[in-house]
């Protein structure tokens, strides 16, 4: 494993980072399905006997359930861990989910999350989503985090999802030490404002959907189907002629991976990490051989002519 600076003031942590939505199983209206317990469990402790450090979840994965789950997996071994969460997706007694960055509700949803978790200090605390809701400035969000600092119930703060007028407003308040964007080969509108501006202002960046939620696994093919409580069964990306199309990329996207001895889903990892300004990349687990099989990837490294052959099919 290698292992990155976070930003201009955070710690060190690996270059590939656990994704735990999918082990909050199907508990909440946009999961992944069914997923059992001790295949979760598993999986935390693969990441970690491979150098795994950065452990990303999320209050709202599950409602509350991939937290219990990552804190019961990580305990014994927590001062080994940099352990991420996000706050501002609330959800009320019928699992209603909606938006909220108000003060209170940030410092409210900490409170639980570490409960959850079972520790008494939150690493990186990110807020989900921008408030399109309740409209709670981000510089108020950010307040609310700054408090969460100083009472030392969590060391850094980060954003997830913000474009660059949202990060301005959260850096008038305190520095962000972290923005994590959707950012893959499949997904690279990061590329044009947001990761210069975090490499500008010392942020760091941790990718997300690194594989495109398993476009970029090799898996798929044109008749490819999702079970009713997948939420990919229902976004157009993983249906329909955008299948297809996606399929046809994947495949001309193996022929470059072969050509470095590497799987797609390395090759996926690999391109997300050669971008200078990132700091890791997440990947989605649901089993062991999620986190372990793409591993080599770290050690790669890709050209310049083979990051543009990479785009050009992208853009396809």
């Amino acid at each position: 494993m290698k292992y990155r600076k976070l930003g201009k003031n955070g710690p060190e942590i690996s270059v590939i980072g656990f994704g735990s939505w999918a082990i909050g199983g199907a508990g909440w209206a946009s999961g992944w399905g069914d997923q059992d317990d001790q295949l979760s469990h598993d999986s935390v402790r693969a990441a970690l006997d491979a150098g795994v450090t950065f452990y990303d979840t999320a209050a709202v994965y599950g409602l509350g359930y991939s937290e219990e789950i990552i804190g019961k997996a990580l305990k014994g071994d927590r001062d080994k861990v940099i352990l991420a969460t996000k706050c501002g997706l609330v959800w009320d007694e019928q699992k209603n989910v909606s938006k909220n960055g108000t003060y209170d509700s940030v410092i409210r949803e900490a409170e639980a999350s570490l409960q959850r978790l079972g520790t008494d200090y939150i690493d990186l605390y990110q807020m989900h989503w921008p408030d399109t809701d309740t409209k709670a400035p981000a510089e108020e969000t950010m307040r609310a985090m700054d408090k969460l600092i100083q009472d030392g119930k969590v060391r850094y703060a980060g954003v997830s999802n913000y474009d660059v007028p949202l990060l301005e407003q959260s850096l008038a308040v305190r520095h962000v030490d972290s923005l994590q964007p959707p950012y893959s080969i499949l997904r690279p509108k990061a590329e044009q404002e947001l990761l210069p501006y975090c490499q500008e202002k010392g942020i760091g960046v941790v990718g997300y959907s690194s594989l495109t939620s398993g476009l970029l696994s090799g898996n798929y093919t044109y008749d490819t189907k999702f079970e009713a409580n997948d939420w990919r069964s229902r976004n157009a990306a993983h249906t329909g002629e955008n299948l297809r199309k996606n399929v046809d990329r994947a495949e001309k996207l193996k022929l470059v991976a072969s050509r470095y001895d590497l799987t797609l889903p390395q090759l996926a990892i690999a391109y997300v990490l050669a971008h200078p300004a990132l700091t890791s990349a997440i990947v989605g687990v649901r089993k062991p051989s999620h986190i372990v099989s793409v591993l080599p990837a770290v050690d790669v490294a890709l050209d310049e002519a083979t990051l543009a052959e990479i785009r050009a099919i992208a853009a396809q």
